[in-house]
C-alpha cells in the first residue's frame, strides 16, 4: 500500500506533470470506486489542473476549482502515459479504474494521460469529485500530518497519552490519530526506536522522544529518497529501503538477528527480536492455532 513518503514522491511527479494543463476526459472504469455523484466526471472537461496535494495517504488533483481526490487502497497505483493507449478500456475489466486524459496546448491533440490501476479481486480503491477535500470522509477524520511543522513531540506525546494501552503498532497506523503511516512504515519506525510493537502507547518520556526521533527520521529519509523516482520505480524503491517489513527471515541489519513475522487475518507485521523485544519471539495467533 503506498503510504506518506510514496504518496508524497506521487505528488510531486503528478505536479510536475499535470499542473496547468488542459483536462480532455475523465473515464471511470470501475464504477464501485466512484464514491460521490455531486458532480459527474464530465464537468471536469476542459478545465485546468490548478495544483495536486497530499492529505495523507490521499491524493488531491484540483480541477479548475473543484477536486478529484483519490485514494489508491492496498493495491492501487498510478501509470502516467506519454502516448495514447493502443486498446480502448473496457467498463469492469482488467484493473483499470479510471483514466484521466490531457489534451495538448492547442486543446485538441493528446497530450499525455494518468491510469488509475488496482490489482487483485478485492477492489478498494476510492475516487471522490467534490468541491472541498473536507467533503471525503476519510481526510475530514484524519489526524496531523506527521511531517508538518505543528508536529511537535508535545502533540504526539497528547496522542500517545490518549492512546491508552493500546499497542503502539495500531496507534501509529491509525489515520485518526497520525495521518499517512501504514504497515510497512510502523514496522520501520519500531525498528528504528528499538521498541515492540505490542508496547502499549502510554509510555514513558524517555520512550516517546526516542519514538519520536525514529518517526521523524524514518519519515524524513523515506521522503527524501522517493524524491524525484519516477511513479514506476516507487514501489521498488521502497521494497529495497525496507530494513525488517517483508524480510521475515533475513538477517537484521542491525545485529543480525532473524527478523520475524507475526501473522494476523489480513496483514503481518514484522521485528527483530534482539533490537525490539528482549530476545523474545512474540506470540503468532495465527501460527500457533495452526499448529494445534
Amino acid at each position: 500500500m503506498p503510504e506518506l513518503p510514496e504518496v508524497a514522491a506521487l505528488v510531486s511527479d503528478l505536479r510536475r506533470r499535470l499542473s496547468g494543463r488542459v483536462v480532455g476526459g475523465l473515464d471511470v472504469f470501475a464504477f464501485a470506486a466512484l464514491k460521490t455523484v455531486g458532480i459527474a466526471p464530465a464537468e471536469f472537461v476542459g478545465r485546468s489542473v490548478e495544483g495536486v496535494e497530499r492529505h495523507g495517504k490521499f491524493l488531491d488533483l484540483r480541477i479548475g476549482g473543484d477536486h478529484l481526490v483519490v485514494h489508491l487502497a492496498r493495491a492501487g497505483w498510478i501509470t502516467w502515459r506519454d502516448a495514447p493507449p493502443k486498446t480502448a478500456a473496457r467498463l469492469g475489466r482488467g484493473p483499470l479504474a479510471a483514466r484521466l486524459t490531457l489534451v495538448d496546448g492547442e486543446g485538441s491533440g493528446f497530450g499525455g494521460c494518468v491510469d488509475l490501476t488496482e490489482a487483485g479481486t478485492k477492489k478498494s480503491l476510492a475516487l471522490y469529485l467534490v468541491a472541498d477535500p473536507s467533503e471525503v470522509p476519510g481526510i475530514a477524520r484524519l489526524g496531523p500530518d506527521p511531517l508538518d511543522e505543528t508536529f511537535t513531540f508535545e502533540v504526539f506525546a497528547d496522542i500517545l497519552a490518549g492512546a491508552g494501552r493500546a499497542q503502539i503498532k495500531g496507534v501509529l497506523r491509525r489515520q485518526s490519530l497520525i495521518a499517512g503511516i501504514g504497515n510497512a512504515y510502523s514496522d520501520e519506525i519500531l525498528h528504528a526506536a528499538r521498541m515492540s510493537p505490542f508496547k502499549p502507547a502510554d509510555m514513558p518520556r524517555d520512550d516517546a522522544l526516542r519514538l519520536y526521533d525514529a518517526l521523524e527520521t524514518t519519515l524524513r529519509e523515506a521522503v527524501e529518497r522517493a524524491e524525484g523516482t519516477p511513479a514506476t520505480d516507487l514501489k521498488r524503491e521502497k521494497k529495497t529501503a525496507m530494513r525488517v517489513h517483508g524480510r521475515a527471515g533475513e538477517p537484521c541489519p542491525v545485529c543480525g538477528d532473524t527478523v520475524r513475522q507475526v501473522i494476523f487475518s489480513d496483514s503481518t507485521l514484522e521485528y527483530c527480536p534482539t533490537c525490539q523485544t528482549g530476545g523474545r519471539p512474540l506470540a503468532d495467533r495465527v501460527l500457533s492455532r495452526l499448529l494445534k
